[in-house]
């Protein structure tokens, strides 16, 4: 309790422990349920993996390092070997379905907008909080229009959905915390720097036009190796963006934002960003696992072309 009574940590970060003290609490009942689970194909794998990660969530700011990475070990066991299974899972009836679609109609979408909005407001009217404990707020806010909208659904519901997507989505669902942290160890470990000694060597500085398009194809194909747009762009922005087009004059807050949505065009074309291309094949039940990429292939080449025109017009 030190912890959340000390003055010296911020609200904020308070706030936000609590969120990863519920999301280890929901993983946790995932791993006791599987493990419990004599349908699951395989309990001890599956809870092990589950209830692990539920841990390093929940208490992982409260543990000796040592042991955080002993979970963590302990986690990937399981999902090497593939023993991460799904159990039973309660089918909703289709009339119930179809009468909780008549009822609630294009008021669906209400509860996700709840989650964005919230987070918008957070970032810019209470930016000390920070965006991410808007999400949280959002989600409190959209399980009461749910609550509203529907007496049927109680907490359990919210409970026993959320195990129900986790163990469909499977270890898969760890991906983009990974892919965010090899981000920040990248970053750490003077990647950037190293990109921009091997760039340097081929093109010449002093160049915006050149140097704006490298960096934008640059970010989709690093976001394609990181799955992350956001973990790729301060690698790139060291590497590339500040020593090739920012250093000789090209607008910062345009071309950075820009280059982000560069980024966004490689996480169309990469299965590394499972929850974009991965969660939904998994889903949907597809029988083409590269079905969603195939389909993105397009778009994204055209998106990425008018952004570097784009970035290219409003830089000279």
């Amino acid at each position: 309790m030190s912890y959340f009574t000390s003055p010296d940590i911020t609200l904020g970060a308070k706030l936000l422990e609590i969120i990863y003290l519920v999301m280890g609490a929901i993983t946790l009942y995932t791993g006791i349920k599987n493990a419990t689970d004599k349908e699951n194909p395989s309990q001890i794998g599956t809870g092990v993996f589950w209830c692990s990660l539920g841990i390093v969530l929940a208490f992982g700011r409260f543990i000796p390092p040592v042991v955080n990475g002993g979970l963590i070990v302990l986690m990937t066991i399981p999902a090497i070997f593939k023993r991460v299974k799904i159990g039973r899972i309660e089918d909703v009836p289709e009339e119930s379905i179809k009468r909780m679609s008549e009822k609630i109609g294009m008021k669906i979408f209400a509860p996700a907008l709840a989650i964005g909005i919230s987070a918008i407001i957070f970032a810019i009217f209470l930016p000390s909080l920070g965006a991410v404990v808007g999400v949280g707020a959002g989600i409190i806010i959209s399980i009461l229009i749910l609550m509203i909208l529907s007496k049927e659904n109680k907490p359990i519901v919210f409970l026993k959905d959320s195990e129900r997507l986790l163990s469909t989505v499977g270890p898969l669902s760890m991906l983009p915390m990974l892919l965010a942290s090899l981000g920040a160890v990248f970053t750490e470990a003077g990647v950037g720097g190293v990109i921009a000694n091997l760039v340097g060597r081929v093109v010449p500085k002093g160049n915006v036009i050149l140097g704006i398009i490298i960096f934008a194809v640059g970010m989709a194909l690093f976001t394609m190796i990181m799955g992350n747009a956001f973990a790729a762009i301060t690698v790139m922005t060291v590497g590339i963006g500040a020593p090739f087009a920012l250093q000789y004059g090209a607008d910062p807050a345009v071309v950075g934002m820009l280059a982000l949505t560069c980024g966004f065009c490689g996480t169309l074309c990469t299965p590394m960003a499972a929850n974009f291309n991965i969660v939904p094949v998994a889903m949907l039940d597809m029988k083409d696992r590269m079905g969603v990429i195939k389909n993105q292939l397009l778009p994204a080449v055209l998106i990425l072309s008018f952004q570097i025109i784009y970035m290219i017009f409003v830089s000279i």
